[in-house]
């Protein structure tokens, strides 16, 4: 079941996902995140094998100060709120793709015509 965050506003998810990148930036972080990336060479299924559940791992020790429970359920709901929430602020949509830009190669024009 669960709980609801009635107090999760977009002010709330903004700061969520500030904190989410500080966390992100925080040079112990970024080493290892680029480590994995490096070891990863941008394959799309190694960086969501390696890096993704860093990247998760960091998010749910912010969010948990957000009143999520941490763990799966806890990130499933911050992902749909957060989802919810940038349809309506682009701000909140700028910074969720700041944080998904860490475990997602860039994609450049000439890949995504080749998988046209």
């Amino acid at each position: 079941m669960m709980t609801s965050i009635p107090d999760f506003t977009v002010e709330t998810a903004k700061a969520a996902l500030t904190d989410i990148l500080a966390a992100l930036n925080a040079p112990q972080n970024i080493q290892k995140i680029a480590e994995v990336k490096e070891n990863s060479g941008n394959e799309m299924l190694k960086m969501m094998q390696f890096v993704f559940p860093i990247v998760v791992q960091i998010q749910m020790d912010v969010i948990k100060n957000y009143g999520f429970l941490e763990g799966r359920e806890g990130t499933v709901q911050f992902a749909q709120l957060i989802r919810k929430l940038e349809r309506e602020d682009p701000e909140v949509a700028q910074l969720h793709s700041q944080v998904k830009s860490h475990f997602l190669p860039p994609i450049t024009n000439s890949s995504v015509e080749a998988s046209l």
